[in-house]
């Protein structure tokens, strides 16, 4: 497992193929013998999440206890820089490749580029609906905001290897395409990038199913309860800010705890049964608590009576 006191050299010796990551990190080479924290500090990468990727990408550590430490705005912008280095280079790239390894008089020929061409549209889709709805519903996150109707488990449940189409180009080029032995070396240097793509591929789902969805989700959670928390404080200070009780309202709130009936009530105060449904009813209003549970925590609460003196 490599360390943030490790030579980012070192890890690009062993690994060859991080280069692509580092570019999307933001990383641009020229760094020296300076350890992965050194380099991540100065390119204002954060460097866990880096190391928390590389890891994952290389040897398949992922520690699931580490998601607090995890930084959402350096993943979405590995993610944001992936789907443009792939989209904008690695696609195009590839199809030029088949272009020249292929004679486009060959109707097989044509049904490959068809086929690649099929292939890029669903993996563009799929990056495109990402841009569109999974990374702004992720910054509203980091802006505190829950949107209703859209979590990241909606995203979770549709997102799935969509590169068997790769494969099955891949697997034509091998069995059925004939060539002379010019379009032969091109056609094995486009296959041989076309394993590195479906690697890559591989990875960026790996990162996106085991750190950023788990990473948002955990995001989704906390909000939820400090959404609860807000409304909970909202509420009391709602409640402290409406009138006040009069001593004779609290009066009817400790009877009522303690499980006397109105008449009751009514006998133990010396008033009418009226003015016991009237303070009732005045109660109610000022503190939006109807239920006796809800009155007795906040007899329980505001030390009109002890807990050890109510029946639970």
């Amino acid at each position: 497992m490599y360390e943030s006191d490790d030579s980012l050299i070192s890890i690009i010796r062993d690994n060859y193929n991080i280069l692509q990551s580092l570019g999307s990190f933001g990383i641009s080479l020229g760094f020296g013998d300076k350890t992965v924290r050194e380099v991540c500090e100065t390119q204002g990468v954060d460097t866990y999440t880096f190391l928390a990727v590389v890891n994952l990408t290389i040897n398949g550590y992922r520690n699931p206890d580490d998601i607090d430490r995890l930084s959402v705005q350096t993943l979405l912008q590995y993610l944001k820089a992936s789907h443009e280095y792939y989209l904008d280079f690695q696609l195009p790239f590839i199809r030029r490749e088949l272009v020249d390894a292929l004679d486009e008089k060959d109707n097989l020929a044509r049904l490959i580029l068809k086929l690649y061409d099929d292939y890029a549209h669903t993996i563009r889709s799929h990056m495109q609906y990402e841009e569109r709805m999974v990374f702004p519903y992720v910054e509203s996150l980091l802006m505190n905001e829950i949107k209703t109707g859209y979590d990241i488990d909606t995203f979770s449940k549709h997102h799935g290897q969509v590169d068997h189409k790769l494969k099955e180009l891949k697997n034509i080029i091998i069995k059925y395409l004939p060539s002379d032995g010019l379009h032969n070396n091109q056609l094995s240097a486009t296959l041989y990038d076309i394993y590195n793509n479906e690697e890559w591929l591989t990875q960026h789902a790996l990162v996106e199913d085991e750190i950023f969805i788990p990473v948002v989700r955990h995001m989704e959670s906390k909000l939820r309860k400090d959404d609860v928390s807000l409304k909970i404080s909202n509420m009391i200070r709602q409640n402290s800010s409406s009138e006040e009780l009069s001593d004779r309202e609290k009066d009817v709130i400790i009877s009522l705890v303690q499980g006397m009936s109105n008449k009751e009530i009514a006998d133990h105060l010396c008033i009418s049964i009226n003015t016991v449904i009237t303070h009732r009813r005045n109660i109610a209003r000022k503190l939006q608590i109807h239920s006796p549970a809800g009155l007795t925590i906040y007899a329980i609460v505001n030390k009109l009576v002890d807990i050890s003196s109510v029946k639970l």
